[in-house]
């Protein structure tokens, strides 16, 4: 089934200034040979034979630019370009969106869905992203596409000034945006949305959901997800402290999710118990004064227990397995 995955990561220098982060990084995921102007340092990739598509989108308003551009969509203008944006050794020089793309879809449906929220990552923050969809090297179903982006908004001239994706709390307050972690939401929302767009347009039922399903640990077949070097040293044999710690990490969250799993039916059935018996008792009382023409139970009523000591007793226990379980999905 298609799954969501939608991660964010920055680039920055934080090895000093003597590195070179943006321009590496789009050498190997576009899968060619860049030479860093900087620092006259040579990253090739050129071997690499995964890439399914590669491109570079800017904002909508530039399609009628020309050859103004032109330097925004060369892959080794545009990033040394950002390289040298950066005038601190710290500097952050890039921001990449890693998004799984749905296996059910064919090549040109997934180019088609990556390149469209490529565009709306452009859109939004005015900035140039390089966009690498990649074919899977173990699992059949990772395709998967990275969209390397600027942290500066693009122009004619180069390279502007910070994206608002990089502003600061107090700055993102100033112009009334969102905070960013609400901003990260809709972007998460925005790509479900815009997937299952994807997915109905080529008559296929399944859906992806940018809600965490913290019950996804305990679907056949899912294992714990390895890091890249994790992967690669365990598929040479080596061992590999990151994919043991994934996997106890993986381990952990399965245990909590079978307990939910089972814990929760248990308690609704117990809930559910202690009201049944507590209305059959109540039936029971009002069968039993019919039957001896009790005229004052009768004129009572004995209404089903609501304030009676029975029902503050059924209370009582149904709170006690509430504040026990942390559970509050049950009730009379």
């Amino acid at each position: 089934m298609a799954i969501f995955y939608l991660g964010v990561k920055s680039f920055g220098r934080s090895a000093g200034a003597g590195g070179s982060v943006s321009t590496s990084a789009a050498a190997y995921r576009s899968g060619e040979r860049i030479r860093d102007e900087r620092t006259a340092r040579v990253y090739d990739h050129s071997h690499r034979r995964d890439v399914e598509h590669k491109e570079i989108l800017l904002p909508a308003h530039f399609d009628g630019a020309g050859s103004q551009l032109d330097w925004a969509r060369d892959r080794s203008r545009l990033w040394n370009a950002a390289e040298r944006a950066e005038p601190r050794a710290n500097g952050r020089v890039a921001r990449e969106y890693v998004l799984a793309l749905p296996h059910e879809l064919n090549a040109e449906q997934r180019t088609v869905l990556a390149r469209s929220f490529a565009q709306e990552i452009a859109d939004r923050y005015n900035n140039a992203v390089d966009l690498a969809i990649h074919q899977p090297r173990s699992d059949p179903r990772n395709f998967h596409a990275h969209l390397l982006s600027t942290t500066r908004e693009v122009s004619a001239a180069g390279l502007g000034p910070k994206t608002i994706a990089e502003l600061s709390g107090s700055q993102r307050f100033e112009l009334g945006l969102p905070r960013a972690m609400q901003e990260h939401a809709q972007i998460r929302e925005q790509w479900a949305h815009m997937a299952n767009g994807a997915l109905r347009a080529a008559g296929l039922e399944v859906r992806i959901s940018h809600v965490p399903d913290r019950e996804a640990v305990l679907r056949p077949g899912t294992e714990a997800w390895l890091p890249r070097v994790a992967w690669e040293m365990e598929r040479r044999g080596e061992a590999s402290v990151l994919g043991d710690r994934a996997r106890a990490q993986f381990a952990q969250r399965r245990e909590a999710a079978l307990e939910r799993a089972v814990v929760t039916p248990t308690v609704r059935v117990s809930a559910e118990k202690i009201r049944n018996q507590s209305i059959e008792r109540w039936r029971a009382m009002r069968a039993e004064m019919a039957r001896s023409g009790t005229a004052q139970g009768a004129a009572t009523g004995l209404a089903a227990p609501t304030g009676s000591a029975r029902q503050r007793d059924v209370e009582q226990q149904i709170g006690s397995l509430r504040r026990e379980l942390g559970r509050d999905d049950f009730s009379l």
